[in-house]
């Protein structure tokens, strides 16, 4: 109950400056600021909204709108806050313009009125004529005509009032236009990527095998059929000799999901397709995924490892199974083992490196991180785990992340395509 009340306060938190920078700011007060105001309390309830329901299974008609809405009020909230920064310096600069204009004017009292030209006098009186329209003054009064300070502060307002509403079309046209290429990139089919990774004990025979590296495919209520079959089409083209499915297949039952999941079976590999449970199996009923995986012809490695050649192949429970009775066994997938043979250890989480480095992994390969899924996010997921994407090395052992071939919650993704990984094992 702590986090989701935290998670309230800071959904909160963040509608409430993207009121006052969108709403506030750069609207007079008036039936226009009303109407953003209940726009801005309506979207601010959307967003818990959409979490809650899409999660339980309530609203699933919220989850597109819902969804949309998360990531459009993420890149507000990024582009604002970048915009932040200008912003406060045009706003200084004005005010050391305004002091400089009025130490000039101290010293032209000092030294004695100039005669004002005619056409001077007019154009102040039109311009404080301008500012009581804006101002809604109706006294007609014209008794400012001659005062500098009065225009000055007009000037003022009207210059913050621009620079509200410059940055507020910027950031809704850069929130949108990103939102729109994110949606774009999250529905095509996934990229592949190769990469090859030397092994050192890998036999010169097995040199040149290649792993189709598959995660986070997250079948749910905003994929269908679709989803899972253009994955598939993508994993078959690049004709591996193992395939790893490394977690987070799914976000729901088998009874809501499993007609989704169908094309999975039709995965096709030289040395068979082995699956690994994710966080999010055990949000879904990890027990009767597991079941249904293995019917597909996907064999679930549960704390196992298995003789592929010369080659062993191993998988861990998910690091969250831990919560679920289902906690990762890494002796029992490691240990015991010919530590002359190479091993390739399918671990969901990257962060599962540091518990499995002391059995001599020869390389992970994983999941989870999404790549980031929607820069800049990726900086924070750095945070947790050791790698993001890619391939990197984590207490001597080459990790492997794939992007992931689907999308969690927003139906988005900036700067991390959907991808399949192809990973070329080579004998040194």
């Amino acid at each position: 109950m702590v986090f989701v009340g935290l998670i309230l306060v800071v959904i909160g938190l963040i509608h409430f400056y993207l009121w006052k920078r969108l709403v506030k700011d750069p609207l007079p007060p008036g039936r226009a600021r009303r109407v953003g105001t209940g726009v801005a309390i309506a979207l601010g309830v959307s967003a818990p909204a959409t979490l809650v329901g899409v999660r339980s299974g309530a609203l699933p008609w919220l989850a597109w709108p819902g969804y949309l809405w998360i990531a459009v009020m993420f890149y507000l909230l990024v582009t604002l806050a970048v915009l932040e920064i200008p912003r406060l310096a045009v706003v200084l600069w004005w005010r050391s313009r305004r002091r400089t204009g009025e130490g000039s004017a101290s010293v032209a009292s000092v030294s004695g009125p100039a005669e004002p030209a005619a056409g001077e006098t007019q154009a102040a009186a039109v311009l404080v004529a301008v500012e009581d329209s804006v101002n809604g003054d109706k006294s007609g009064t014209v008794g400012k005509a001659g005062s500098g300070e009065s225009i000055r502060s007009g000037e003022g307002v009207e210059r913050r009032v621009l620079l509200a509403r410059g940055a507020a079309i910027f950031a809704g046209l850069t929130a949108v236009g990103v939102t729109g290429y994110g949606v774009k990139t999250a529905l095509g089919g996934p990229q592949i990527t190769r990469v090859q990774v030397p092994l050192a004990k890998l036999p010169r025979a097995m040199d040149g095998t290649r792993l189709a590296v598959v995660s986070d495919i997250h079948l749910g209520p905003l994929t269908g059929m679709n989803h899972a079959r253009r994955i598939v089409d993508v994993i078959n083209s690049v004709q591996a000799d193992i395939v790893c499915v490394v977690g987070d297949l799914v976000d729901g039952s088998v009874a809501e999901l499993g007609r989704f999941a169908a094309p999975l079976a039709e995965i096709q590999s030289r040395q068979g397709a082995y699956f690994v449970t994710g966080n999010h199996e055990y949000y879904s009923g990890f027990q009767e995924w597991v079941d249904e995986v293995a019917r597909l012809n996907i064999r679930p490695l549960r704390n196992e490892r298995l003789e592929l050649g010369g080659l062993d192949l191993a998988g861990v429970n998910d690091l969250g199974g831990a919560d679920a009775g289902d906690p990762p066994d890494f002796a029992k997938a490691l240990g015991d083992r010919d530590t002359t043979r190479p091993v390739v250890l399918m671990a969901h989480q990257p962060a599962a490196v540091h518990d499995a480095a002391p059995y001599g992994v020869d390389l992970q390969v994983s999941g989870h991180t999404h790549g980031g899924q929607m820069a800049p996010f990726n900086l924070l997921v750095g945070l947790e785990q050791p790698v993001v994407s890619g391939l990197g090395r984590v207490d001597g052992v080459p990790v492997y992340v794939t992007n992931g071939a689907g999308f969690w919650g927003p139906p988005v993704r900036v700067g991390a395509p959907p991808q399949v990984s192809v990973i070329e094992l080579r004998a040194r």
